[in-house]
């Protein structure tokens, strides 16, 4: 098995992902003994952002660790636990809504392949790049 960040890199859908923790300096933290919860949005969720979005955040490393980090939870959490949670709170500090009624959702965002197994914690895949308030 491979790290997160590996793991992510060899799934092949998440370049824009793998692009921002590179430009953050996220990597050793996402190679580092964790565990780790990532919701990891698609390179798709990233092209559904305003025309500009991801080159700005590239240019604003703050802003770019915050939005990377809310998406970041410690410890391993898998869907059969994130389905007992109402929230849960993000390595940024804030928390995110979970909500497991229909399917699972984070926030606005939906989980469309949870469990996705990393050495070093665990991935699910959403939607929507997640926005902290």
């Amino acid at each position: 098995m491979a790290d997160i960040v590996d793991t992510a890199v060899n799934a092949g859908s998440f370049s824009t992902l793998v692009a921002a923790v590179k430009a953050a300096g996220l990597v050793d933290t996402l190679k580092g003994a964790g565990p780790f919860t990532v919701f990891a949005p698609t390179d798709d969720a990233f092209a559904k952002l305003p025309a500009g979005t991801v080159d700005a955040l590239l240019q604003d490393i703050p802003k770019l660790k915050k939005i990377l980090t809310y998406h970041v939870v410690s410890g391993k959490v898998t869907s059969a636990d994130v389905v007992k949670l109402k929230s849960a709170t993000t390595v940024e500090g804030t928390e995110v809504k979970i909500d497991a009624s229909n399917g699972v959702k984070i926030n606005d965002a939906t989980v469309a392949t949870p469990d996705v197994d990393a050495d070093n914690g665990v991935i699910h895949v959403i939607d929507k790049v997640l926005i902290p308030a």
